[in-house]
């Protein structure tokens, strides 16, 4: 058979390859569904597998390569069973864990198609390049004789898949730019919660080290409390500062990496754009040179684009798994878990502690006021008892609530005191009027300096007490519940819509230009031989005529 007649056959040959390909890509990637948990009678449910709540499991492979249950928790495990490369294709049972190179392994491998797919490209393409250089230089003869059959659907498929580039160029950009939108949001929602943590936990700091300095008519805080506060001062300021660190850190790292992603998808649309027309343009106006010129970059640019579809099919499927493992961890929270490495929980025994110190020196801070509220400012002490002396009279100063038993538990108020709220506004109806010796010249129970004291000590403790509610959602990770329930609900349908978006674009682009510039080649051809054929007839005819005047 002539060499040049081997150049349709190649051609279509790659097509019809890659179409069955793509085929069977599509039904495989099915495979990997979206799991999600339902709960029944405290309990959460995926799949076949069971995990009561407030207990820990992991899966092992058992018999037949089905997972089987034991005692720690492990995040996403029915959607995270598949197979893993580094451990000879057996599946993984680790679950959902960034840290594991086997977890990435195994979402790796789910795109290991596309991957392939890129490999044969740019291998049997190149190989059909070849060939058809091959033919041109070894084998030349006169381009006459055409099929207008053939004309006529390579013009048509041409145009088809052009727009169908043009198609996945937009859905590929409008996808890029909504997946950014959505995960810059949800990652500036997680800096957010987190700066949110450390921030309070700071304030109770400062509030503890305001107490350390509180005092009422020279009257303090116990040695012993306010070494406790020292102490506790510490580990908070430590918790507070790995928080920020840690939340800063993988903030810079993903803002990094999605930048550069969308910068990526913009410059790689706006090229397979640019691509697709030039190469029609020329094809249509047998530009030749210019259209194999494409033709070889186009080939590249293929095989670039299938690596990112596989790079997207990766992300979209780790995106899901977070999704999930997230989902799964607010229904069965435990104290450390992978999920700590994207947003960490402070250290429980330091929450319990603060939670303790603080309700401790909101106590101490009320007795401290009560005490001086009792023994000086409800007494009518004679001029010569300075300096408890200083003119009381009126009506007796109410006693402030103290929020806390001796125990440390809850206290309900009684007849008579005033709450943390409202007691300034109380006791500055007894505040009396001094001379320049500090004596009240009005009637009244509080000399201005004492209420400012107390006032000061009242702010500590009530910002001390109003903080407890606080430390208790740190004690048992309700801040992180939140935070990852508001990811699952809010923002995990749109980053899972626009990596789908993502990564449909991709296969779209690629595939139509990957056929696109097979049609170039074709349709190249097709209308070279025509207007040869046409040119050749008409000198056929134009001899004829001569012949018949001669």
């Amino acid at each position: 058979m002539p060499c040049y007649r081997l150049l349709p056959f190649s051609i279509l040959t790659t097509i019809l390859f890659f179409s069955l390909t793509f085929f069977t890509f599509c039904r495989g990637v099915s495979h990997f569904p979206t799991i999600q948990a339902t709960h029944f009678s405290g309990k959460a449910i995926e799949g076949n597998y069971l995990i009561s709540r407030g207990t820990k499991r992991v899966l092992a492979e058992g018999p037949n390569d089905e997972p089987v249950l034991n005692s720690s928790l492990v995040l996403a495990a029915k959607r995270t069973y598949r197979k893993d490369p580094l451990d000879d294709l057996k599946k993984y049972t680790g679950g959902w864990n960034i840290s594991e190179r086997h977890y990435w392994a195994s979402v790796g491998f789910t795109a290991a198609p596309l991957f392939v797919i890129a490999a044969i490209w740019f291998v049997v393409f190149g190989l059909c390049l070849s060939l058809i250089c091959l033919c041109y230089c070894c084998c030349p003869r006169e381009p006459y004789g055409y099929s207008r059959t053939a004309y006529a659907l390579s013009l048509i498929l041409l145009i088809l898949f052009t727009i169908a580039a043009i198609i996945g160029c937009v859905v590929l950009y409008t996808g890029q730019g909504k997946f950014h939108s959505s995960t810059v949001n949800t990652l500036e929602y997680v800096v957010h919660q987190a700066n949110i943590t450390a921030e309070n936990l700071r304030n109770v700091s400062e509030y503890l080290a305001a107490a350390k300095q509180t005092g009422v008519d020279q009257v303090f805080l116990p040695s012993n409390v306010q070494t406790d506060i020292d102490e506790i001062q510490t580990k908070l300021t430590s918790s507070a500062t790995t928080l920020s660190t840690r939340t800063a850190d993988n903030k810079e790292n993903i803002q990094h990496l999605i930048d550069s992603v969308r910068l990526a998808l913009i410059i790689l649309s706006a090229v397979m754009l640019l691509l697709t027309f030039l190469g029609f343009v020329f094809s249509i106006f047998g530009m030749q040179f210019l259209v194999y010129i494409l033709v070889i970059s186009g080939w590249i640019l293929v095989t670039v684009t299938f690596i990112l579809c596989g790079i997207f099919l990766l992300l979209h499927n780790a995106t899901g798994d977070t999704c999930v493992a997230m989902d799964q961890w607010v229904q069965n929270p435990t104290a450390h878990t992978a999920l700590d490495d994207i947003l960490p929980c402070v250290d429980n025994a330091t929450a319990q502690e603060t939670l303790s110190r603080t309700r401790e020196v909101t106590s101490q801070l009320v007795d401290v006021i009560n005490q001086v509220i009792t023994n000086v400012s409800n007494i009518n002490f004679s001029p010569n008892f300075a300096p408890m002396y200083y003119n009381q009279s009126g009506p007796l100063l109410p006693i402030l609530c103290n929020p806390v038993n001796h125990d440390l538990t809850d206290r309900a108020c009684t007849a008579g005191e005033v709450d943390l709220s409202n007691a300034t506004q109380v006791w500055s109806n007894y505040v009396c009027q001094v001379s320049a010796s500090g004596i009240c010249v009005t009637t009244g129970r509080l000399t201005p300096a004492i209420y400012n004291q107390m006032a000061a000590g009242l702010n500590v403790s009530y910002g001390l007490y109003h903080y407890g509610p606080f430390l208790v959602d740190v004690e048992d990770c309700n801040f992180v519940r939140q935070t990852f329930t508001d990811i699952y609900r809010i923002y995990c349908p749109g980053l899972r819509r626009y990596s789908k978006w993502i990564y449909v674009g991709l296969v779209m682009v690629s595939t139509a230009v990957m056929l696109s510039l097979l049609f170039w080649v074709i349709f190249g051809r097709e209308r070279r031989h025509r207007v040869y054929t046409k040119q050749f007839i008409a000198r056929a005819a134009a001899g004829i005529e001569g012949d018949k005047h001669t």
